[in-house]
């Protein structure tokens, strides 16, 4: 049972423009986007993570890299295909004011799992890859670093909702109810009998009790005691 910490890149002069870039060339983190990585990278900085996986487009590994380079030499940074952008089809490029007053708009918004994009992919078969990606690359993790491993997916706002809708055991009509904001961290153990989530789009925090993290193959009854930064813990068994 590896843990995947998934991030969303940082922005992007698309994301300020209100143009869908999907999978434009060139779009790159702008200076907000560039800060924003480099604090997701500090909070990350604290877990010794085995490897960070990306997206192949700029905007990925450009947040990507920021994370790596706080990371210990032997971590590795590779390329996952079909953790990239969702294929809009004829709707790439185009600002999102306009798309809203597409009739396909509304499927998006309320019924995402009959949304095809002219031209491009469905949000189904999206869904598809994505979970497949990542439950493949956590399971060669988990067998190759032991159940504590850690990792990182760095990847875009629908790909990762739709990784959060499987493991939350919701439908893909369910996922517009997520926000994944700009270099946004969630975090997800996947077990032998269910994933766990146990947290989404968060921006601020610490991560340091994932450094100590020991995922449990049952979820506590009654919640648990809950986790504690990778300090503490060692300070209370120096005490005991």
């Amino acid at each position: 049972m590896a843990t995947v910490i998934l991030v969303r890149h940082g922005r992007t002069t698309a994301n300020v423009s209100g143009i869908l870039a999907g999978r434009t060339a060139g779009v790159r983190l702008d200076d907000v986007g560039r800060d924003q990585a480099i604090r997701t990278a500090q909070r990350i900085a604290v877990v010794p993570v085995v490897a960070v996986v990306s997206s192949p487009l700029e905007r990925c590994q450009q947040t990507s890299q920021v994370i790596l380079d706080q990371q210990r030499p032997e971590a590795a940074l590779s390329i996952e295909n079909d953790l990239t952008e969702c294929d809009y089809g004829q709707w790439q490029g185009r600002a999102l004011g306009d798309l809203t007053k597409e009739k396909l708009w509304s499927t998006v918004q309320a019924q995402p799992s009959a949304a095809v994009f002219p031209g491009g992919e469905s949000l189904a078969a999206m869904q598809s890859r994505a979970v497949a990606a990542i439950r493949r690359l956590d399971a060669d993790f988990d067998a190759r670093y032991g159940p504590g491993a850690v990792w990182v997916a760095v990847s875009h706002g629908d790909i990762i909702k739709s990784i959060l809708a499987d493991a939350l055991g919701m439908h893909l009509d369910l996922f517009q109810r997520i926000n994944v904001g700009p270099a946004s961290v969630s975090v997800v153990t996947y077990g032998a009998t269910r994933p766990s989530v146990h947290s989404t789009n968060s921006d601020a925090g610490d991560l340091s009790w994932l450094a100590a993290h020991s995922p449990e193959a049952d979820a506590p009854v009654g919640g648990g005691a809950g986790t504690q930064p990778a300090n503490s813990v060692q300070a209370s068994l120096r005490v005991e």
